[in-house]
């Protein structure tokens, strides 16, 4: 077994670099330009930072007699949990922090990768996100959607003491400012003191900084956009405003992929999407008894997949993450300018205020 983990690892970086082909057209990823001519390296280097997570088999059976493995039918989970590893980094390391193989991390980093182990204890394990979907109608070892995906993870960062993140998973393809502001400013609840005032002491929240200077009022938004572009493929009138939600520096890509095939998409170079891919079955991996990982398995040290866009399945949902009120503030900036303003047909509406015609909007809070 350690014969076959170095080989799995034993790709240079110069091994892919044919992968990209020769071309003037910057590559972005995750709100991040690259040039190929110029800093390829660096490219790789930024995609093989991201966390990359796939089916695993021999962890513990799910529910005690469920699967020991989600080869088959985990892949959106995997999906949705690259996507919120990417959100705790940018939260805690920040979105130029770099992986490098055997060098030390932070113990931030190590702490990340605990909360998506294969064990029924960890916050975002395969074992929470499975059972956590019976509650919305899927039964465990049942392929997931982009949206079940999303709700799944709104539901368990309630559990989640440590990263404290606000999640708004947007409906009818509305994002609400007001809801979502009232959200990050209210202190995590449980359910018996939802919807308290707490939002309207905004400014005085605000206004209290913690050593680090950042105010300690503003919770830190993972923002979810489940969206239907088209009927049964892609529309194309959208597909610009797509490429450009890969362009902000809030941008946490997308999942979608092809019917029963989840793949997480970090950026594009021009009509191709590039992602990471989970339909690979790895061992699984347990944290050492000092708490750090071995994270080998969880970079992606290949080459970076592209997919033509117009394959692209229409159900997608794009991330966004806001670690303070300005850089929300930041997106609906760039929202308004760049895909609003442009677009005939919009791919998702940002309004200012709660429709008047839906239920009242309560911050999401721990059950009892």
């Amino acid at each position: 077994s350690v014969l076959s983990r170095y080989e799995n690892q034993i790709t240079i970086l110069s091994d892919y670099l044919e992968e990209f082909p020769e071309t003037d057209e910057p590559v972005w990823i995750l709100g991040r330009q690259h040039h190929l001519h110029t800093d390829k390296s660096k490219l790789l280097l930024d995609i093989s930072a991201r966390l990359w997570f796939t089916y695993r088999r021999k962890f513990s059976p799910i529910g005690g007699t469920g699967p020991s493995s989600d080869a088959g039918w985990g892949c959106m989970l995997r999906c949705g949990q690259m996507m919120l590893a990417q959100a705790l980094i940018c939260r805690h390391l920040g979105r130029d922090w770099q992986w490098e193989k055997h060098k030390k991390q932070p113990e931030e980093y190590h702490r990340i990768l605990r909360c998506f182990l294969d064990r029924k204890d960890c916050c975002y394990s395969i074992h929470q996100m499975a059972q956590m979907g019976v509650g919305e109608g899927k039964s465990i070892g049942e392929w997931f959607g982009p949206n079940t995906v999303a709700q799944v993870l709104k539901k368990l960062a309630l559990f989640d003491e440590w990263n404290s993140l606000a999640v708004y998973v947007s409906m009818d393809n509305t994002v609400v400012i007001e809801d979502i502001k009232k959200m990050c400013w209210s202190p995590p609840q449980s359910s018996s003191t939802a919807h308290s005032s707490a939002h309207l002491h905004r400014s005085a929240l605000g206004r209290n900084k913690n050593a680090a200077g950042f105010c300690t009022g503003w919770r830190p938004l993972l923002l979810i956009i489940p969206l239907r572009l088209g009927i049964n493929h892609i529309n194309p009138v959208y597909i610009d405003a797509f490429k450009e939600c890969f362009k902000m520096p809030q941008s946490l890509g997308a999942l979608g992929g092809k019917p029963n095939n989840a793949y997480y998409f970090i950026g594009f170079l021009g009509n191709e999407l590039i992602y990471l891919d989970p339909h690979t079955t790895q061992s699984f991996v347990d944290s050492e008894e000092n708490g750090t990982v071995d994270d080998q398995s969880f970079h992606c040290q290949q080459a970076p997949h592209r997919m033509k866009i117009m394959n692209l399945d229409p159900s997608v949902a794009l991330g966004f993450f806001c670690k303070e009120e300005c850089d929300f503030d930041n997106w609906c900036s760039l929202v308004q300018k760049e895909i609003l303003k442009q677009q005939s047909l919009r791919m998702f509406e940002l309004v200012q205020k709660h429709p008047p015609h839906w239920p009242p909007f309560i911050p999401p809070a721990k059950p009892e």
